[in-house]
């Protein structure tokens, strides 16, 4: 993982108050406390992109589950995607661009950055179990999103680190970026404190148009007219059975499937929170429970935390700190035909889809109910702190740990496979333990300058492992059992006569991967004018080879704050600062097979299963080997990174502006190329791709009303960015990956597409000779652009065209105020970016599909669905070898721009009204709030947001929900 966020909770970032004996602590010792136990932690972190406080403080009022769900387009130069509506799900995040290609989900888990809570680096997933999948889609396991599990209520400030240096402080980890996240901070005041805030809605059905077998023939037909002989349906095509017969009420009766598709989902949280203290220790306890149900088919996520941190100071030069955080998430998950295709790596008889009619569907929705799909995981996060400050002089030692394990246990029914049941059982495992060490010492050399010292050394432990087992067409649909138990001995143990033991498959796997870093860094200030800072950094991965363990990096940043340089008497200028930063941060090898040499793994499939390495015990060995050769010669990849900012602020209006220039370098990356057969493997990893990203963000916040009845704030941030590659190994200019095309000096996020100019209508319009691969363009084929001009359509007349990720994204918020009462808006935007309406094209290619046996063929309950506009296609011919309504060609390219309204919440300050009655009441809120409210777009989909990593719209994922929520926050 790279890139970083550091969450850190009240408990342990406090101010205590405590003391020697009964002696009450001096404010300097308080603040020496806070030294040690903040800024050792986040330590020069010179510019942050922060989020308005005023609007964290709306956040943590709505109904979100995940982080990434509060960090999106709160923060220039993060771009957080949701491709799902359905709780629960994955969520990835790109900071400043992509570093490299998005081919795989393997290659958006190495653009992601790392969480941190309360200093603790998450391990997070891994993507070595991607390798026994036949289809990347769901990674396997619960492939829940383990940042659900951070409680946003208790958040203060979310930041997104800017420098550089600051971010090279936490190593590899932090190679796309850093944010900081940081929670309320306890006071001790003798006193204990509660915290409760809940809140209960409802997340909306949505209202669509539904179709049935009648509307699917009128829409076929016209293709029939105009291609087949006198229009009948038996000419030129096999017609499918389920449209053939009008008197089929399964198909021509209702379409109300989407009443038991859809439906109205509960949402609730409750949290509280107690905290408290005295002179010589303090506390924080939290706990909580959370759902969310979704709009569709039962799916749920229900999350259980708890928290508890103890500081301890029984010297006024000694410190401890510990904390333990545990969360269980249960997750229901959708019953997608697509995903439960991919995993069971088996495909049905698709000739006959879904019926759009209720009665039908619940029968099929029935055999779910006998079968079960139960995905848990469980998150358990620690540490310990001993903190001694002498003086200027603070030392702090921590240990931490980081443990997440998930369970996932199916059964399907045999009457959802053709008479063949299905059983699964996955339990993994990921765990950090992380044990750090740093000294620091602050030297006021004179009035006018300061010296600031840091040192320190950290280990890393990495272990990721599971043990998945899978099996086929079992005696029958009562027994269900547990695959992964090998202990005859036991009772769950798996006789041989429950299932084929050649229909039985088992897989395991684990992969370490150790870090070790020495770093220093020293900052020197001038009379509060200029701030320089320089860090130097070594560190050895155990994923390295063994001539290239190391890595030296050394970041330089400087602050100039020319308001205190040259306008210090100017009161009406709160801030005029110019800030530099330039650095170089390591990437880890993701794989621990790169740091062994030469070797290749050799995968042999058969019954559709992508890895098996032997048949009834027997070894098995087949060529080509499918994961490619390993060679020497890979060094580190790194990431160079510059930037120029500008912050100005005024005390008028309180107007401020923050702009940053970017420059982003990441070199020496690791990418498979394909390679000649007869070598033995398909592809061989080489070094040597470098990516450039660069980029603008641009802050504006203004309080443009600020009178005694009424106030009005507002703030917009702008995030621009643009990727391009700069180097393939070997000194390729292209390389061809599938259907996308990687070309030096051109974006990583384009589509590799045939530029479509219409349709001929006639043979004669055809120009004389030309081809499609080969085969002769005909009348009622598509006018597809011979970009070349050699009279023949192929890969060379495919161009780079859109672009997956947007180049402008941001938000504006506004907050108004009037008396007691507030308003917040949240509004959200993507400009630049493209999508393929891949649904679109999967319709119009029906005679492909239909029955086809892989997944473009699937056709989900919502394929009974209205959407898209089918006046915007011309009709080809769709027998035609060409494949006419391929996706991959600019008909389908779409622009997906959009606008908004994310979230409007209303609130009204409940205190003074509370305050006669209930003096212990010290704050309460009541708020109302509407998420998803609405989108302004131009495209032709269900949502522009909806569309995973490809830019492929399928249009099977989840909706986002509208949420109506009502809640009270009250502070005792």
């Amino acid at each position: 993982m790279n890139g970083l966020v550091v969450l850190g909770w009240s408990c342990a970032c406090c101010s205590l108050v405590s003391g020697q004996d009964n002696k009450q602590l001096a404010p300097s010792d308080s603040l020496k406390l806070q030294i040690g136990t903040v800024k050792l932690d986040s330590i020069f972190q010179t510019k942050v992109s922060q989020v308005n406080p005023v609007e964290i403080k709306k956040q943590g009022l709505l109904p979100y589950t995940s982080l990434q769900q509060y960090l999106k387009g709160n923060n220039t130069g993060l771009y957080v995607t949701e491709p799902s509506g359905e709780p629960g799900t994955k969520q990835p995040m790109y900071f400043r661009g992509i570093s490299r290609p998005l081919l795989s989900d393997i290659d958006v888990f190495q653009n992601q950055p790392l969480v941190v809570i309360d200093g603790i680096p998450l391990v997070g997933e891994h993507p070595f179990a991607y390798a026994v999948q036949t289809y990347d889609l769901e990674r396997i396991g619960p492939a829940t999103n383990l940042l659900a599990n951070i409680n946003i209520d208790m958040v203060k400030s979310i930041e997104v680190l800017k420098d550089v240096a600051a971010i090279a402080m936490y190593g590899p980890n932090a190679a796309n970026g850093a944010i900081v996240v940081q929670t309320k901070e306890y006071q001790s005041d003798k006193t204990n404190r509660i915290a409760v805030n809940m809140y209960t809605g409802l997340a909306q059905r949505p209202q669509v148009t539904t179709i049935n077998g009648e509307y699917e023939n009128k829409f076929r037909r016209q293709f029939y007219d105009l291609y087949t002989s006198n229009g009948k349906y038996d000419d030129g095509d096999s017609y499918p059975v389920y449209l053939s017969d009008s008197l089929n009420m399964n198909y021509f009766g209702k379409s109300d499937w989407s009443d038991s598709y859809y439906n109205n989902g509960l949402v609730y949280n409750l949290n509280a929170n107690l905290s408290g203290g005295g002179p010589r220790a303090n506390f924080q306890f939290a706990a909580g429970s959370t759902q969310d149900k979704g709009i569709s088919e039962k799916v749920k996520l229900n999350k259980y935390y708890a928290l508890f941190g103890l500081n301890m100071r029984p010297l006024t030069w000694l410190t401890f700190s510990m904390q333990a955080n545990l969360t269980r998430l249960d997750r229901n998950r959708n019953l997608n035909l697509r995903d439960r295709f991919a995993q069971l790596a088996y495909f049905p008889d698709l000739s006959a889809p879904l019926s759009p009619n209720k009665e039908v569907y619940n029968e099929y929705l029935g055999f779910y109910k006998k079968g079960f799909d139960n995905n848990k995981s469980n998150i358990v996060q620690g540490y310990g702190k001993l903190q001694i400050d002498l003086g200027n002089f603070h030392f702090l030692s921590t240990g931490m740990v980081d443990y997440n394990e998930g369970y996932r246990d199916q059964f399907y029914h045999s009457k959802l496979m053709e008479s063949n049941n299905f059983a699964s059982n996955y339990y993994g495992y990921n765990q950090r333990a992380v044990f750090d060490n740093k000294a620091y010492y602050d030297w006021k050399i004179d009035a006018k300058n300061n010296l600031n010292l840091l040192i320190g050394n950290s280990l890393q432990w990495d272990t990721y492992r599971y043990n998945y087992a899978y099996a086929y067409k079992g005696v029958n649909d009562f027994i269900k059992v547990n695959l992964l138990e090998d202990d005859i001995n036991l009772p769950n143990y798996l006789e041989a006569t429950a299932y084929p033991k050649a229909l039985i498959f088992k897989f395991l796997d684990r992969i370490r991967h150790n870090l070790v870093s020495f770093y220093g860094k020293a900052t020197y200030n001038y009379d509060k004018k200029v701030d320089v800072s320089l860090l130097l950094r070594s560190d050895g991965s155990s994923n390295a080879q063994p001539d290239a363990r190391w890595l030296f990096t050394p970041s330089l940043s400087v602050n100039w704050n020319i308001k205190n340089s040259y306008f210090n008497t100017n009161r009406n200028l709160k801030d005029l600062t110019a800030r530099l930063s330039l650095g170089r941060i390591g990437i880890n090898n993701v794989f621990d097979d790169f740091a062994q040499g030469p070797n290749y793994v050799a995968q042999m499939g058969f019954t559709g299963n992508q890895l098996v390495a032997g048949y009834n015990a027997i070894a098995g060995l087949v060529r080509p080997y499918e994961s490619g050769w390993v060679g020497y010669n890979i060094p580190w990849a790194y990431t160079d990174q510059g930037n120029l900012g500008l912050d100005y602020a005024i005390e008028k209006k309180n107007f401020y502006v923050s702009l940053d220039l970017y420059l982003k370098q990441t070199k020496n990356q690791l990418i498979n190329i394909p390679s000649f057969s007869e070598y033995g493997y398909k592809s061989s990893y080489s070094a040597g791709m470098d990516v450039q990203n660069a980029g603008a963000e641009l802050t504006i916040g203004l309080d443009p009303i600020q009178s005694k009845t009424f106030k009005w704030s507002t703030a917009l941030n702008v995030s621009h960015n643009r990727n391009k590659l700069k180097a393939l190994p070997n000194g390729l200019d292209r390389l061809v990956i599938g259907n996308n095309l990687l070309e030096v000096g051109k974006s990583l996020d384009q589509y590799w597409l045939l530029s479509n100019e219409g349709i001929y209508k006639t043979d004669a319009e055809v120009p004389s000779g030309m081809t499609y691969n080969a085969i002769q363009l005909r009348a009622g084929d598509p006018i597809w652009k011979d970009q070349n001009g050699d009279n023949t359509i192929n890969d060379d007349d495919r161009t780079l065209q859109g672009h997956r990720l947007p180049a402008i994204f941001g938000n504006w918020y506004n907050n108004f105020v009037f008396g007691k009462w507030d308003l917040g808006i949240n509004m959200y935007y993507n400009i630049g970016r493209e999508l393929i309406n891949q649904e679109m094209a999967n319709r119009f290619d029906f005679i492909n599909n239909e029955g086809a046996r892989k997944l473009d063929a699937v056709k989900e309950i919502t394929y009974w669905e209205k959407r898209g506009d089918y006046s915007k296609y011309p009709l080809y011919n769709p027998w035609s070898s060409v494949i006419a309504y391929q996706a991959d060609q600019d008909l389908f390219l779409e622009n997906a721009s959009f606008l908004k309204i994310r979230a409007i919440t209303l609130g009204y300050n409940l205190t003074t009204l509370l305050g006669g009655s209930a003096q212990r009441i010290k704050n309460a809120y009541a708020y109302v709030s509407a998420n998803n409210v609405a989108t302004i777009t131009s495209y032709s989909g269900v949502d522009p947001e909806i569309v995973d990593y490809t830019g492929y719209d399928i249009g099977s994922k989840l909706r986002i929900p509208r949420i109506y929520t009502l809640g009270i926050k009250v502070d005792f």
